[in-house]
């Protein structure tokens, strides 16, 4: 028993140790956000340069009397903060459909920023926790909306 838990202690410890910047080539995941936004979404990071990359969210939405999705994607730019520590802000937009019970299907776009700090541990996981204002085009999505959400994703 005392193994194991010496075992376990040595595995945790090593997540927490600091190295350098490096952003993985490919990370899929969730995002787990807030109601103000889609909720969770499924998320795919694509690394570009040693401080660039693409992020893809796709979200959906089905309640009593709607149903939803939409597709955001973001150019972010990366900036090592220590050790496993980043932060990140972004720009982008996205486009979706909402089909109510009182209106036929209809398409909209939206303009996204987005703001975060993430860890990036020595194992292929990435924690992060961001802030995405969003302004959408449509009588259903037309305000500016906060999305504050938390991103598991694996990085291979």
């Amino acid at each position: 028993m005392k193994k194991l838990i010496l075992l376990t202690i040595c595995v945790f410890g090593l997540g927490f140790s600091s190295h350098a910047q490096s952003i993985a080539n490919h990370a899929l995941g969730l995002r787990l956000g807030d109601n103000d936004g889609f909720g969770t979404e499924i998320s795919y990071q694509h690394g570009l340069s040693e401080n660039n990359r693409l992020e893809l969210d796709l979200g959906w939405r089905s309640h009593d009397n709607a149903d939803a999705f939409r597709l955001t994607g973001l150019y972010q730019w990366v900036w090592n903060i220590d050790g496993g520590f980043n932060w990140y802000a972004g720009v982008g937009g996205g486009i979706g459909a909402v089909d109510t019970d009182y209106t036929d299907s209809e398409f909209f776009a939206l303009v996204a920023g987005d703001v975060g700090i993430e860890y990036d541990f020595d194992f292929p996981l990435l924690l992060s926790l961001d802030f995405r204002p969003e302004i959408g085009f449509n009588d259903y999505y037309d305000d500016l909306d906060f999305d504050i959400a938390l991103g598991v994703r694996y990085q291979f």
